[in-house]
């Protein structure tokens, strides 16, 4: 069995994740380090693959991309994400990373060339319909194409060997450096297929068990996603299944939809596909879903169908966010565990049993999909292996719903979802499901139930984790004279990277102890308070001696 079988995907944005100004100004900054203090949340999660879009160099966004091979410096460098991949491996977490291989940002190397150098540039022939007979929207003395219409994402050509050997170099490089797991192709419904074919050798030789999925909105998914090309593809028919028969009582939606996919006749049966509920594309679960009480049973068909579950961060505490027409900043904003807005506890804790059942039940790793049974606002579908048969069951109505099946089995069904319920069973089975809720009933004979308090295991920190570049940004560590300054009116940056501004002074009125307050300078720019020496003093962070907080103007 393939690791991704047994495997729940954390997909980040890293640039928003990080609270990263979306604009470069390539000045270095470790923002992505805290990735390592979400490990104790991945874990509890039952988290164990990071799905990280864009981290390479890029002018905005990350999909612009300007080196393949240096990590973005908003978020750190290539030692520093070196010791991050290391670390997430370590505590058993694979990392797959974005390949941007579409296109290219205007400050892409061979891009920049042919601005420079024109016609007699040699990278002419890396880039889709380049013409020096008119200009480009932006002025430049010659046009080209831009993905999607956007000239900012230049198309690079494919088919050019030159072009397909930088890309695999680059690729090759973030096996060998970082170890990565696998790779997710953006844009990959308009990509040369046979890019995908050299690509997937390339990949494979190096790694047997590398696992590379494409973005793919529409179309046939076998075109890409074949024993030639890539594993597998993002399933968007399920991903606007699984919130619109919710928002229109209509389970009938679903249950088609996963049939044509994974049923005996199912055209998908035999890929494994990449499954989620929003991403940083889309609006956000929590702000499409017209009753947040149902993101629930989203959750339970997400992580029971077959297909690997994803989860969008701060997707787990229902974070909201909506797609705006000229603007993704809404769905890709900054994610901190200690200042979350307004948190849904319930939700999050009902995805961490779904992370539990995901790898104690093989049935939902493995097994073949059946629908059981089809209303409007409930439905029942079976999970099946050799050796285990799951029921799941939900329920939409805001009233109880009795649901049964003909289950040609003995014995008991244990509810795993629900506190590990008995009921017993004889080949006819029906019970009552509470309203909005829903039930994942496992065939055994008394004895299964699964313990939700297993102590999690230990997060690792390695000893030998990499330094950072000493000779690109001198380290705090090299300065012993690093002394607490005095606190003045002014922006700072905390160590992990966001940047306040401290508007005033106080006392507190117990204590007398100072206070330093101040601003946030992102998000909803909240008011904080701290200890003028807490604030001023000098911390220790992976060994080396830094300011918590360092003045920037």
């Amino acid at each position: 069995m393939h690791w991704i079988h047994d495997t729940v995907i954390y997909n980040i944005y890293p640039l928003g994740f990080c609270g990263a100004p979306k604009q470069n100004d390539f000045q270095l900054n470790y923002r992505l380090d805290k990735i390592i203090d979400f490990i104790p949340h991945f874990k509890k999660m039952g988290v164990n693959c990071i799905l990280f879009n864009p981290v390479f160099e890029s002018t905005k966004h990350g999909y612009d991309t300007i080196d393949y091979k240096k990590i973005d410096s908003r978020l750190g460098d290539n030692e520093s994400f070196k010791r991050i991949c290391d670390t997430l491996h370590q505590n058993g977490i694979r990392v797959l990373l974005d390949g941007v291989f579409n296109h290219v940002g205007r400050d892409f190397f061979a891009f920049k060339d042919i601005q420079e150098r024109g016609m007699g540039s040699i990278y002419t022939s890396w880039f889709y319909n380049i013409r020096f007979d008119q200009q480009s929207p932006y002025g430049d003395h010659f046009s080209y194409e831009g993905w999607a219409g956007f000239y900012d994402l230049v198309k690079l050509n494919l088919q050019n060997n030159d072009v397909v050997e930088h890309l695999l170099d680059a690729v090759g490089y973030w096996i060998d450096e970082f170890g990565i797991d696998g790779l997710r192709l953006d844009a990959a419904n308009v990509m040369d297929v046979n890019f995908f074919k050299r690509l997937r050798s390339f990949c494979k030789s190096k790694k047997e068990d590398f696992w590379m999925f494409g973005e793919i909105v529409g179309g046939d998914y076998n075109r890409i996603a074949n024993p030639e090309a890539l594993d597998s593809v993002t399933n968007y028919e399920i991903y606007k299944g699984l919130f619109s028969s919710h928002n229109d009582r209509n389970y009938f939606e679903f249950a088609h939809s996963v049939d044509r996919q994974f049923g005996d006749w199912g055209m998908y049966k035999n890929l494994y596909m990449y499954n989620f509920a929003d991403n940083h594309d889309v609006t956000r679960l929590a702000s499409i879903i017209r009753d947040k009480a149902l993101q629930k049973n989203v959750y339970t068909m997400l992580y029971c169908m077959p297909g690997v579950p994803s989860v969008y961060y701060g997707s787990e505490f229902g974070m909201e966010g909506r797609k705006q027409p000229h603007s993704d900043d809404d769905l890709r904003r900054e994610l901190n565990l200690d200042s979350l807005d307004n948190p849904d506890q319930a939700l999050f804790e009902h995805i961490c049993k779904l992370g539990t059942l995901r790898h104690k039940l093989e049935a939902l790793q493995n097994g073949k999909y059946k629908n059981e049974l089809i209303q409007l606002e409930h439905m029942c579908f079976s999970m099946k292996t050799d050796s285990q048969k799951v029921y799941v069951m939900l329920n939409q109505s805001g009233e109880y719903r009795n649901i049964g099946v003909n289950t040609n089995f003995n014995g008991v069904l244990t509810d795993v979802l629900n506190g590990n319920q008995q009921y017993g069973c004889n080949g006819w089975f029906e019970v009552s499901v509470p309203p909005m809720s829903s039930m994942i009933l496992v065939e055994n004979d008394g004895s299964f139930k699964v313990d939700y308090n297993e102590a999690q295991e230990e997060v690792i920190i390695p000893d030998n984790a990499p330094a950072t570049d000493q000779t690109e940004v001198p380290s705090p560590a090299a300065e012993p004279e690093l002394v607490p300054e005095e606190i003045v009116k002014g922006r700072y940056r905390h160590f992990k990277g966001n940047e306040y501004e401290v508007i005033d002074f106080a006392k507190d009125s117990e204590t007398t102890e100072k206070m330093v307050i101040y601003r946030a300078l992102y998000g909803d720019r909240e008011l904080w308070v701290r200890p003028y020496e807490m604030f001023r003093e000098i911390i220790e962070r992976d060994g080396k001696r830094m300011r918590r907080f360092e003045r920037i103007d």
